[in-house]
């Protein structure tokens, strides 16, 4: 215990000022004043932000102001302002001040004590750094300290998308999120160790101005069966738009005949949406459902289109997305925001969580599953708690877990206390620097959970770390997860037919931007809508649902409400049987925007193939020019597409673009002779449509680049595809005419481009059919058969297989 008046020792004690000190030491010489300056400042200093708001996508300036603690910062040290790697923030260029996101950097030297030198530093560098810290906080505007040292109470001040050379600004991101976060970083001694400046810059990203009406419900009802539709009123970029006092005019006929009008308020607080119970679903044929955002002029009216058959098999068709994110790991905003999003705006019947499972904390995992048990009610919505899987594709690659059992799931620890995480490594680890494995490699995955396979379901799937197909465990994995937000990966349910595999379709959103059930792209790395998985199931509950996906009863759309049916008498999509002699096999497709093909394939490939543009009787002026695919299949796949179409010896009369995703994928005239197209493909495919006079005599040309992911440098640099940076093509309006279809492959993933006639008359909705497949059985013993359609729009589906051994 210290004696009266005895002073304390002066190392880091809060309470000892600068005249203490002096009387402790005695005389000694320093800057007068500087000491109690220096205590008072936190250590490692304090960030500042010009925005308390940002909408989605809007471009603006923000300005981050660091305030340098009392630690400085020495010569060579560092500082980043990071964000989270899922952002599709525009990226950041340093190199051209008066381009759009142009980020700086300046000093500016505080005050000075008296005795106090000022600091050296001549200069910052600044760049930008799409993997310049650790996972999530990834994305990096980084500081360099050139030549010398910043002093305490001195000030780092980063302007992203810096306005004064005459820039635009900076877009920011076009997803809305609550609590977006800048989490900065210090090296103040310049030994490439960094700790976290206290306390985040943080705010929230909101949704703009109504743009679009969306409307999501089941696509095929049996008679007399109710259902629910939901519409929204989104913002440009597809966020769903908050505290909106609007009404929605609602219409419907019936085979065209009216049978509803109804003027529908929107929610005033939260999510602009509303629920229609009431439609009328007694008589069978296609309801049409039109709605109008009323004091909108601007925003297009949406339809919907409900098919109601007499004799269905099941109530109605359901749709999932098992694949979810949210903010407890990768994804954008709650837990209990994303469930909510997915029952009450998306409109979907069961949603599965699928946290990263090295991610997820035992807490944070147990909170999950009490919110999933908590909304999940059978008839309503079905939920199911989830993790992935995250081994490295050398280990099997990502693999999602559904516990469909509802009981306790059996993680982050078996009941015998063996760890079931491919590995543990996440941010509130704190010091700890090592990665301890746990179920490791994808065969532990499979050990941990065959004791019940059909309480469980695992999922491959493309994602961050994609699947290998060399891995393989039927009695677990019945579906195979062919699309998301990542992107269309036909090649993959391919690749699994061919070798045999008797495993079904599904896509989900992946999502981690809080848009799960088909959400709409961002503008980076999650470059396609989500998908959704369609099911055949009795009833909505957890355990007729969970029999239904172990079935493979099921269809992979691109997000759509799409329908894709496939049957061989009393068997269905998913079903292995036995056959003698030729199967017939029917099959009906119900969508939105028309249907362009119908195909049907098998273990060699396509073995069928309807073509609904030339069964509608080809235009003699319609053509579209199409090109798609993706660089590769890993993680930062997509084509990033700029180029021209030069027609020649005809007029060009209309342009339409089809298959953009979002404002920044465009396509325009640049004369009489010459179209301009920027578009990125992750496996989509996009296309502009052209009527044309004198296509006989025509020529058509098209040129131009393929970009990809800018990981590292400057963004405007580009990134040209090694394997074709550049492409060329030119036909002739003679060949087309000749042939109805051409196409030139270009590598990498099912990188091609095409050009084909189209017709002058609307694609179908509804297509409907059969086909004779001869009794042959593969290589593997039976003969897999399954369909696959695609719409104008490129909006595409897959049915699970049906399995055929013939005798």
């Amino acid at each position: 215990m210290n004696k009266p008046n005895e002073l304390k020792h002066p190392i880091n004690n809060p309470d000892l000022d600068e005249k203490q000190l002096r009387a402790l030491l005695g005389d000694y010489t320093a800057p007068i004043g500087l000491y109690d300056k220096t205590k008072k400042m936190p250590f490692l200093g304090r960030v500042s932000c010009n925005v308390r708001e940002l909408v989605a996508g809007e471009w603006t300036e923000v300005i981050l102001d660091y305030e340098v603690g009392a630690c400085g910062m020495a010569d060579g040290s560092w500082f980043k302002a990071t964000f989270k790697f899922y952002s599709d923030w525009a990226l950041f260029q340093t190199v051209d001040p008066k381009g759009a996101n142009y980020v700086s950097a300046e000093y500016q030297a505080g005050p000075l004590v008296p005795g106090q030198s000022p600091a050296t530093v001549q200069s910052l560098k600044v760049r930008f750094d799409q993997k310049g810290h650790e996972r999530p906080f990834q994305k990096a505007v980084i500081v360099d300290v050139v030549d010398g040292y910043v002093k305490a109470g001195d000030h780092i001040i980063i302007r992203l998308g810096d306005r004064r050379f005459g820039g635009p600004g900076t877009r920011v991101q076009t997803f809305v999120e609550q609590g977006f976060r800048f989490r900065c970083y210090v090296d103040p001694l310049g030994s490439s160790r960094f700790a976290a400046v206290p306390g985040d810059i943080k705010f929230d990203i909101v949704p703009g101005l109504p743009a679009q009406l969306v409307m999501a419900g089941s696509r095929l009802v049996r008679a007399g069966e109710k259902f629910v539709l939901r519409l929204r009123v989104e913002d440009q970029w597809g966020n769903t738009c908050w505290n909106r006092k609007e009404q929605c005019q609602v219409r419907a006929t019936l085979d065209g005949k009216e049978v509803y009008d109804k003027t529908v308020a929107l929610k005033e607080q939260g999510w602009a949406v509303a629920e229609l119970t009431d439609l009328p679903t007694d008589k069978p044929g296609e309801l049409a459902v039109t709605a109008r955002l009323l004091n909108h002029p601007f925003v297009q009216e949406k339809t919907f289109y409900v098919t109601i058959e007499e004799k269905l098999a099941v109530p109605r068709v359901f749709y999932c997305d098992l694949h979810v994110h949210s903010d407890d790991t990768i994804g954008t905003n709650s837990t209990t925001y994303n469930l909510t999003y997915g029952r009450d705006v998306s409109g979907l019947d069961v949603l599965a969580f699928a946290h990263n499972d090295f991610n997820i904390t035992t807490e944070r995992w147990n909170r999950t599953v009490e919110l999933i048990e908590e909304i999940n009610q059978d008839g309503r919505f079905v939920a199911y708690p989830g993790t992935e899987w995250c081994g490295s594709s050398c280990a099997g690659g990502d693999h999602n877990v559904v516990f469909l059992h509802g009981k306790t799931p059996e993680f982050p620890f078996l009941k015998d206390g063996t760890h079931v995480r491919s590995c543990e490594w996440n941010e509130d680890m704190g010091a700890v620097s090592t990665i301890e494995p746990g179920a490791w490699p994808l065969e532990e995955l499979w050990a941990a959970y065959a004791h019940d396979p059909e309480g469980h379901l695992l999922i491959p799937h493309v994602g961050g770390r994609r699947c290998i197909m060399d891995w393989h465990y039927p009695k677990l994995e019945r579906l195979v997860e062919i699309g998301s937000s990542w992107g269309h990966f036909g090649w993959l349910y391919d690749e699994c037919i061919r070798r045999g595999y008797k495993i079904g379709a599904s896509m989900a959103g992946d999502e981690h931007r809080g848009r799960c059930g088909g959400g709409v792209p961002g503008t980076a790395v999650f470059g396609t809508k989500g998908g959704v998985t369609g099911v055949l199931a009795p009833a909505l509950t957890r355990k007729a649902i969970g029999q239904a996906l172990r079935a493979r009863h099921t269809w992979a759309t691109t997000g759509e409400r799409t329908v894709a049916l496939a049957w061989c008498g009393q068997y269905i999509q998913g079903d292995e049987f036995r056959h003698k002699g030729p199967a017939r096999i029917e099959y009906r497709f119900l969508g939105e925007n028309g249907w362009d093909e119908i195909a049907a394939y098998d273990h060699t490939g396509c073995i069928w193939r309807r073509d609904l543009q030339q069964e509608a009787g080809w235009s003699e002026r319609k053509i579209r020019i199409r090109w798609g695919g993706a660089r590769v299949k890993d993680r930062y796949r997509w084509a990033a597409w700029k180029g021209t179409i030069t027609i020649t010896n005809g007029v060009i009369n209309s342009v339409v673009g089809r298959g953009f995703e979002h404002l920044e994928e465009s396509c325009w005239r640049e004369g009489a002779t010459k179209i301009g197209f920027r578009t990125d493909t992750y496996g989509d495919a996009d296309a502009v449509e052209v009527d044309v006079t004198d296509l006989a005599r025509c020529r058509i040309r098209i040129e131009g680049t393929i970009d990809g992911y800018v990981k590292v440098g400057n963004p405007l640099d580009g990134n040209p595809f090694a394997h074709c940076p550049a492409f060329e093509w030119e036909v002739t309006g003679a060949e087309l005419l000749e042939h109805g279809r051409l196409r030139k492959e270009l590598g990498g993933t099912e990188l091609f481009l095409a050009v084909e006639r189209m017709s002058d008359a609307e694609m179908p909705r509804d297509v409907s059919g059969s086909f004779e497949v001869t009794p042959e059985n593969g290589p593997h013993g039976h003969r897999p058969v399954y369909l696959f359609g695609r719409q104008i729009d490129d909006a595409k589906v897959w049915t699970s297989a049906l399995f055929i051994t013939f005798e």
